[in-house]
């Protein structure tokens, strides 16, 4: 008779139902015959996530909307981005000003003196690169389409140069309009236009960051608060789910695993691996025929924080022998799972050969978070009979 193949969970998984679903899904597709190994209930509390999250003053309100309140001269909430080389925007606004002054015709919006002759944009360039540096929000940012509607906007105000304009956005900046104040004027109307137009934009970045801030930290939050608990959990009581995984071997029998004669099978999922790649090298081992391993950190791990037993660390140079209390071991991951780690590399099986690498196809439907998508993988499936195939000879 031969034993069954356990299959021990990794982190964020509170749902013991689901979980078992899952696992006889995997065995209608494997044909493996499977025994799930629950320890969720002894993971990370996340219940209360929500009130360690800072929450920007104008969340707080459900009556506030984007835009309202005065806006900081100085970034908000930590949300600052890094001063952009000019180099890189400059291109884009003169493009904005010099597609506006030297376009078919000026914009004609029924205030400003209407369609007319083309001005020289060089003066107006000239004076926004000297004033441009200045600028806190349009100097931080890397968006093409903006800077090219902030030229934009710069050169309309060489419309407002012309002494018929019946429209002045600053009726008080500048009292004389003779042609020989031009150049006053314009310095003063490109000072307040750019100064008006990083204000709007300084609204926007901060208002925008703040909320995606949140909606990110909001969403992403208990996944990660599941993972890095759950990490830290078992890092602290790492012998209540040893005992757990014990217990559901016991159950079906207790021989399994207690030595050579009688190894386990045993196919893992994310901290799941780390746990039994533990159990198979710790020193009072769980012996272990074979091992599939899906989505899993063991190897990151192990070359971040040696993790003892009859492992040693890791020097740089040669890679960690694993005891003969692992005998094979299959390691598959997923292009788009940042959470799945190489295991080939690091360790060297008892036989001098590596634990098996084996990429898993990304699956369109899997969308982007594929850390739990492997369960109803068909490719999981393969490799998880194959895996668990007794040994010819």
């Amino acid at each position: 008779m031969t034993d069954p193949v356990f299959v021990i969970h990794g982190v964020g998984n509170r749902d013991r139902d689901g979980f078992e679903a899952a696992v006889t899904g995997l065995q209608k597709a494997s044909g493996t015959d499977l025994v799930p190994v629950y320890w969720g209930d002894l993971g990370a509390d996340d219940a209360h996530f929500g009130i360690t999250l800072p929450t920007p003053p104008d969340l707080l309100r459900d009556d506030v909307t984007v835009g309202t309140g005065p806006v900081p001269d100085t970034a908000a909430d930590g949300v600052e981005p890094e001063i952009v080389d000019v180099r890189q925007q400059w291109p884009h606004v003169e493009a904005g000003a010099r597609e506006r002054v030297e376009g078919p015709e000026l914009p004609d919006d029924g205030l400003r003196a209407g369609p007319g002759a083309a001005r020289d944009p060089e003066p107006l360039l000239d004076l926004v690169a000297r004033l441009w540096p200045d600028t806190h929000w349009l100097s931080r940012t890397r968006d093409p389409a903006l800077l090219h509607e902030v030229g934009a906007a710069l050169a309309d105000v060489l419309t407002e140069l012309d002494p018929d304009a019946s429209y002045d956005p600053y009726p008080h900046a500048f009292e004389v309009r003779s042609r020989g104040d031009e150049e006053e004027r314009l310095r003063s109307l490109v000072r307040r236009r750019l100064s008006d137009l990083d204000r709007v934009a300084g609204a926007a970045i901060q208002a925008t960051a703040r909320r995606v801030n949140h909606a990110l930290r909001s969403r992403v939050g208990p996944a990660t608060t599941r993972f890095v608990g759950d990490v830290l959990v078992y890092q602290r009581h790492q012998a209540a789910v040893h005992a757990r995984v014990r217990a559901a071997l016991d159950a079906v029998d207790p021989g399994i695993g207690r030595g050579p004669d009688r190894p386990a099978r045993i196919a893992a999922h994310s901290l799941g691996g780390v746990i039994a790649v533990d159990m198979a090298t710790a020193e009072q081992p769980l012996w272990t025929e074979s091992l599939l391993t899906f989505g899993s950190q063991s190897a990151l791990f192990h070359v971040c924080d040696p993790r003892g037993g009859q492992l040693t660390a890791y020097d740089g140079r040669q890679p960690v022998s694993l005891p003969p209390t692992l005998r094979r071991w299959t390691n598959l991951w997923e292009p788009l799972d940042v959470l799945a780690f190489a295991a080939a590399r690091l360790y060297r099986l008892h036989d001098g050969t590596a634990p098996v690498d084996v990429p898993v196809p990304h699956l369109a439907s899997a969308g982007l978070w594929t850390h739990s998508a492997y369960w109803a993988h068909p490719e999981v499936a393969a490799q998880l009979a194959a895996a668990m195939a007794p040994r010819s000879g």
